[in-house]
């Protein structure tokens, strides 16, 4: 004989859907929905979970309905990720301009949340990092993924206990070469020092503690990203340019650019394209461009034809 399953049906007021119900599957309870979730009114067994549309109200092109719900998003590039409260000056929330009176109390009620932004000194170094971390980027010509990383980076360098001792300046420079030599941003210790407030060697040991101290995932870094800026920098033909990019893969695949300074190992694959193709070209010139020594460039030209000779054979 063959017997068919009741179901029932019933209407959630919260959700504002019909759910449709039976036995419970733990005991011989009823299923009952209450709050968007489907439940045993025996056992309390959540069937169902509630569903939150987090899509917020719908707007259209023809509403007049405001559309800014939220601010702006969490970032790592302030120290407070973008969360404190900002005092107007001349207008309110409504752009209605205040009286003199307002203005007067709206000053005084800055100045106090300036002095009380910070809550410790920990939070007023990370601040300062954060700021440099911004000045060092724009200046480098990085984008805002770079900066929300080395800021990222900066705040768990402090977090590990590296900072007290130590310059933070020169964690902010070392955190923005360490975004540089974990992603494909190409950018030297020279270029990254030059711009930062602190000399080279503090900029170095402090990448060098960051790299022992967090492990950073930071892979051997292939000389050909070097190529465009250099060729750029040294004015250099698109042909010549494309011989020296071949030179260096080839030797990256032989093995004979690691270990080696990639932008110095580059320097010396754009001298030796350019004496192919004629081209009329300095070591000088070309040491400067890759913040290296004419007699590192000369060392590795001399190393490139060595190998290639060898390729040949």
């Amino acid at each position: 004989m063959a017997t068919t399953e009741h179901f029932e049906r019933t209407f959630d007021d919260d959700s504002g859907r019909t759910i449709q119900t039976t036995e419970c599957p733990e005991c011989d309870g009823r299923l009952i929905t209450d709050s968007g979730e489907t439940r045993c009114n025996e056992c309390g067994l959540v069937v169902e979970g509630c569903r939150v549309d987090r899509r917020g109200p719908r707007t259209f092109a023809g509403d007049d309905t405001e559309r800014e719900r939220t601010g702006a998003p969490i970032t790592e590039a302030r120290h407070d990720r973008g969360l404190s409260t900002e005092i107007g000056f001349k207008t309110d929330g409504k752009g209605n301009t205040l009286s003199e009176r307002k203005r007067h109390h709206f000053a005084r009620l800055r100045r106090e949340h300036t002095r009380a932004k910070w809550r410790s000194k920990a939070e007023r170094n990370l601040a300062h990092g954060c700021t440099e971390i911004a000045r060092m980027v724009s200046a480098l010509d990085l984008d805002r993924a770079n900066r929300e990383q080395a800021s990222a980076l900066f705040r768990s360098a402090q977090d590990e206990g590296l900072l007290p001792g130590r310059s933070i300046e020169a964690f902010a420079a070392a955190s923005v070469y360490a975004v540089c030599r974990c992603t494909t941003a190409t950018r030297t210790r020279g270029e990254v020092a030059s711009v930062a407030q602190v000399g080279r060697e503090r900029v170095i040991n402090a990448y060098d503690v960051l790299n022992e101290q967090l492990d950073l995932p930071a892979p051997p870094q292939r000389p050909r990203e070097y190529i465009p800026a250099l060729a750029s920098a040294m004015e250099v033909p698109p042909e010549t340019e494309g011989v020296a990019r071949a030179l260096a893969e080839r030797a990256w695949e032989a093995g004979e650019s690691i270990g080696v300074h990639p932008a110095g190992f580059v320097a010396g694959c754009l001298e030796v394209a350019c004496r192919d193709h004629d081209v009329e070209i300095t070591q000088v010139a070309l040491a400067a461009a890759a913040d290296v020594a004419p007699v590192t460039v000369r060392a590795h030209r001399d190393r490139i034809e060595a190998a290639r000779s060898g390729w040949r054979q």
